[in-house]
């Protein structure tokens, strides 16, 4: 009812208009005709004038009723929409800022869902040990000092220090082939410790690794060497991530050490004394990265603050500048700084670690340094043997022979062993051994060492003997002249007890069962009795 004026009114303007063009269609014959034609014009105006205001006042009140529609629906909407709509906002209002990762840093591992996962090569899953070591290894172009680094961090280990240690090796390669071909030779060189799960292989994904290309040249380095200080800082990350849930305490290593002898006990010793100070890392060699011994709670942070400079600077740089950022003050001068520091980093003398390797994993570089502070390692190790005459069927080198070694004097180094060459203790009565240590090979000749040689002995009792090898399968073996085999080197090293029933020893001996391409060096005979 609201708009009948207004239909009222275009009802009107539009009779005007008919009537004005019916008017038209007469003959102009009469005044009174004309003065209505001029009335009709006047009506015509106004009309179309007041069909141009009602137009703009029916585009108003249309407006006026679409607004009102709107807030009409919005009133009307049920109460659970507008809880739902609610809940939708604080839920958005609750999630969490997003998390910085390893992504932000190597943006393009974003492409390979699996370019993080580890490549375990070999392996037992072996964890809660004291004791990680992590030595990433590279494909060197003249020499490789892997098998000589694990011979010395393996031999000496006590039965329990065994089983609390793990050995990861990281083959920093993504070549399929060399990766396994670095697992076959560890795995017979020390089968035992693979399948105890003491050792470990692993290497990164064939993604892992960005474009190296792209990097840009800093520090006056070369191409080379950017690329190459770039790699070790990722090679070093991906290991400390993969070890830090494995252990209390890591401890970072290279491929081209060698590990003074009790280094395993002096390492855990200076750590449970360390226990009550905090302290980011303690050092156990003065090289570089070498030695470096971190709480594996700490190695998430490290790795990370790795990750995120990469590609800027080498990582003795990167540590030191982590020990800056957690206890200078930008206030105070770089003595004061450097006292800090030194409250975070605890060194250990002497040096447990001696760099040995010559050619550098840089390729051309030959790396002559050698920690000061490891001192002089002793070449062989004194006992106080019983009295036997001693006598082998090796040639030894200059003064260094049998005798001297067995009197605590020297080593013995013999010219390259073959087959059927051997050493001889024989006792001048009858006596009882408790047991034996033959170890090979010093730090002046890593790689000088015994290899497919027994242990024998000869009991006084050949009667028992006979007993013992026909009875019940037994661990011991038949040798000749009545000797029987009670051991044999691995990793260089011989050693064990002599059971009751092969007591009192008239002799004891070393057999060598097959040629060596190598001297070999005998560094310790200790005869216990």
């Amino acid at each position: 009812m609201r708009f009948y004026p207004l239909r009222v009114g275009c009802l009107l303007v539009v009779v005007c208009f008919l009537s004005l063009s019916w008017i038209k269609s007469f003959p102009d014959d009469g005044a009174e005709l004309q003065v209505l034609y001029k009335r009709l014009l006047v009506a015509e105006e106004l009309g179309g004038k007041v069909s141009k205001d009602l137009s703009i006042i029916l585009e108003q009140l249309g407006n006026i009723t679409r607004a009102a529609n709107v807030s009409h629906l919005w009133s009307n909407m049920s109460s659970s929409s507008n809880t739902m709509v609610k809940h939708l906002m604080d839920d958005l209002s609750r999630q969490p800022l997003p998390q910085a990762s390893i992504h932000f840093y190597m943006p393009h591992l974003r492409e390979h869902p699996n370019s993080l996962v580890p490549h375990v090569v070999l392996g037992k899953g072996r964890s809660g040990v004291s004791m990680v070591l992590g030595i990433p290894t590279v494909k060197r172009e003249k020499q490789s000092y892997l098998v000589n680094t694990l011979s010395s961090l393996l031999s000496g280990l006590t039965s329990s220090e065994t089983q609390d240690l793990l050995i990861i090796v990281f083959v920093a390669e993504t070549e399929l082939q060399y990766v396994e071909g670095i697992a076959r030779s560890l795995s017979e060189n020390f089968p035992k410790e693979v399948q105890s799960g003491l050792l470990e292989v692993v290497s990164p994904s064939q993604h892992y690794y960005p474009d190296f290309n792209t990097l840009k040249e800093t520090f006056g380095d070369s191409k080379d060497r950017v690329k190459w200080r770039t790699k070790q800082n990722l090679d070093y990350s991906f290991l400390m991530l993969y070890a830090q849930d494995k252990g209390t305490y890591y401890v970072q290593l290279e491929d081209d050490v060698f590990a003074k002898s009790g280094y395993y006990s002096d390492l855990k010793a200076f750590a449970t004394l360390a226990s009550s100070n905090e302290w980011l890392y303690l050092e156990f060699s003065q090289l570089g990265f070498i030695g470096k011994m971190f709480k594996t709670r700490d190695l998430p942070m490290i790795a990370e603050f790795f990750l995120m400079f990469h590609k800027d600077k080498p990582i003795d740089w990167l540590l030191d500048h982590i020990l800056w950022v957690k206890v200078c003050n930008p206030e105070k001068d770089n003595k004061h700084c450097d006292l800090q520091k030194a409250m975070m980093r605890r060194r250990y003398k002497p040096s447990l670690f001696q760099h040995v390797g010559l050619h550098s994993s840089l390729p051309g570089k030959l790396q002559h340094l050698k920690d000061k502070d490891f001192g002089k390692q002793s070449l062989f190790q004194a006992h106080s043997n019983p009295a036997a005459a001693v006598n082998s069927s090796m040639k030894h080198y200059q003064q260094h022979s049998l005798e001297r070694l067995y009197k605590g004097r020297d080593f013995m180094w013999a010219l390259t062993p073959v087959q059927g060459d051997y050493i001889l203790f024989s006792f001048p009565r009858p006596i009882r051994i408790a047991g034996y240590v033959f170890r090979s090979g010093n730090s002046q000749a890593v790689g000088d060492k015994f290899h497919n040689t027994t242990v024998e002995v000869l009991s006084s009792y050949t009667t028992a003997t006979e007993k013992l090898l026909d009875g019940s399968p037994s661990k011991y073996k038949r040798s000749d002249s009545n000797f029987v085999v009670i051991g044999e080197f691995y990793n260089g090293v011989a050693e064990g007890e002599i059971a009751e029933v092969l007591q009192p020893i008239s002799a004891l001996r070393l057999v060598v069962h097959s040629d060596s391409d190598v001297w070999a060096l005998l560094s310790e005979i200790h005869i216990k009795v």
